[in-house]
């Protein structure tokens, strides 16, 4: 399989003040996390939470900032999100594309919205008793 690239937005999802970013994101399902540079860091004016270590393609360990809180959007499909600053491209990881129920489809190579919930992002919560009235 090729690369897959998608268009997303990023927002500071603390600051609703400041203006939205367009990315065309690596999209990555070997990644586990959202990757940003660290120019889209400053943009969004984004606090740094913590140091992380990540292992990189190479196999190397390096240590980044985690910054955040992030908004990702695509497909009208929503996010919260922490990133990791690095790169010089935004790679989006498997835990946002999790959170927003999207997959890669081989085939045509492009992310798409999970077919078994086309209209709106399913999840799992197993183990969870539903109080809602209309699941009972």
């Amino acid at each position: 399989m090729g690369l897959v690239y998608q268009h997303i937005r990023l927002a500071n999802a603390a600051r609703p003040d400041l203006e939205e970013l367009d990315a065309n994101a690596l999209v990555d399902t070997g990644a586990a996390d959202l990757c940003i540079p660290e120019l889209v860091a400053k943009q969004l004016r984004l606090e740094k939470v913590e140091e992380r270590m990540i292992t990189v393609a190479d196999g190397r360990q390096i240590i980044v900032d985690y910054v955040g809180p992030i908004r990702v959007e695509v497909f009208g499909r929503t996010a919260f999100t922490g990133g990791m600053v690095t790169g010089n491209q935004v790679l989006l990881g498997a835990i946002p594309m999790e959170s927003m129920d999207v997959l890669v489809d081989p085939r045509r190579q492009q992310l798409i919205p999970n077919p078994a919930h086309p209209n709106i992002p399913g999840a799992m919560a197993v183990g969870v008793v539903s109080a809602h009235k209309d699941e009972q």
